[in-house]
């Protein structure tokens, strides 16, 4: 039997995972502070004059200093083998494939807690927590551990936690879940903790410099060339040349290369063509979504005709929809309302009206 009072807390030496900590410190748990050290700017590039945000050597003594400051142990694990094969890997194949991944979701499931598990059983601690805005609670009546939003709705981290299963679950602490960012930030004040004013770090972790095109283009440069100069099409037309498809995600207007009266969009990318359709406004607008590699989190199955509350990106707002057909690996689903942009790669989240994730999976092309 593993230490039920034994946790293991991902810092990340920002202000959300040192609060997460602080807290369950206080609330007398035996407390193992580990950073998680997933890439490195040699590896990746793109690297600031100043080194910040995660897994920077900035990040991790932040980190370490809170752990020493309240009087717990703190280790760093390198992780970056497993990172690099399994998320950074992925985010450029799925770019490849005219897909916009989310590489959160997939760090989150195989990273973050596959690999922190592992951890917690070697260091004899029954739990994992994190800094993350979503509260985790057991369901009774159906013997199942739920997901559920957070209170604080603008920071709320549900939507890339839809991959978690049922296991790591039942070992996940979210002490964050109760609180807004504004009590979190005096909570860190009253702690006394140096991330207190920390801001948050706004881009995908191993692309610090925010620019996608530069880092795909030192990842893969051989294969950019054979792709770039591919047709954009407009009604059919061919109106230019595209840079490479990795470098477009549905719904982009900026940056296409082309010239019109009216504002277009990407509609859709197909890498088998390597074209790239561009439409109008409205032209973006669908009722249908499938996802594939799907999980089951709040509840086992859907019926027909039900109506639930789909999100299709982050920041997206949960909109009614019906079922169409719900299995184990597909779910195909109607909007009451047509979403803008579905976009491939990106998850489709289906909750209840209570704020319950209830399943998730990854957006297919229609």
């Amino acid at each position: 039997m593993l230490n039920e009072k034994r946790v293991i807390v991902a810092m990340s030496g920002g202000v959300d995972s040192s609060v997460a900590a602080a807290l369950l410190h206080k609330q007398g748990y035996e407390v193992i502070g580990v950073t998680m050290k997933t890439w490195g700017f040699m590896e990746v590039g793109g690297a600031p004059k100043h080194e910040s945000g995660c897994c920077s050597l900035d990040a991790i003594f932040d980190a370490k200093n809170i752990a020493t400051s309240l009087g717990f142990p703190h280790y760093t694990v390198d992780f970056t083998k497993a990172f690099e094969e399994t998320v950074i890997d992925n985010f450029v194949d799925e770019y490849l494939s005219g897909r916009t991944p989310n590489p959160c979701v997939v760090c989150n499931r195989r990273i973050k807690w596959e690999e922190l598990l592992k951890k917690a059983d070697s260091l004899d601690a029954k739990y994992v927590a994190t800094g993350h805005y979503a509260v985790v609670e057991h369901n009774p009546a159906l013997n199942r551990y739920s997901l559920k939003n957070s209170r604080d709705q603008k920071k709320d981290q549900s939507y890339a936690l839809w991959g978690l299963t049922q296991e790591s679950l039942s070992r996940t602490i979210f002490p964050l879940g109760g609180y807004t960012k504004v009590e979190v930030r005096k909570l860190a004040e009253e702690f006394g903790l140096k991330t207190a004013n920390k801001p948050d770090s706004q881009e995908i972790c191993f692309v610090a410099d925010d620019n996608y095109e530069r880092f795909l283009r030192e990842r893969i440069p051989g294969m950019i060339e054979k792709i770039e100069g591919g047709d954009m099409v407009y009604h059919g037309d061919v109106v230019g040349k595209h840079r490479g498809i990795p470098f477009y995600t549905v719904g982009q207007r900026k940056g296409l290369g082309v010239s019109f009266e009216k504002p277009v969009y990407v509609k859709s990318i197909d890498e088998k063509t390597n074209t790239i359709e561009i439409a109008n406004k409205e032209e973006l607008f669908e009722n249908i979504c499938s996802a594939s590699d799907i999980n089951f989190v709040s509840r086992r199955e859907f019926k027909s005709g039900e109506i639930v509350f789909g999100k299709i990106r982050y920041n997206d707002i949960a909109t009614p929809a019906e079922i169409i057909s719900a299995d184990e690996s597909e779910i195909k689903i109607k909007f009451l309302e047509a979403k803008n942009a579905v976009t491939p790669g990106q998850s489709l989240v289906l909750y209840d009206e209570h704020g319950y994730v209830l399943a998730g999976g990854i957006i297919r092309k229609s």
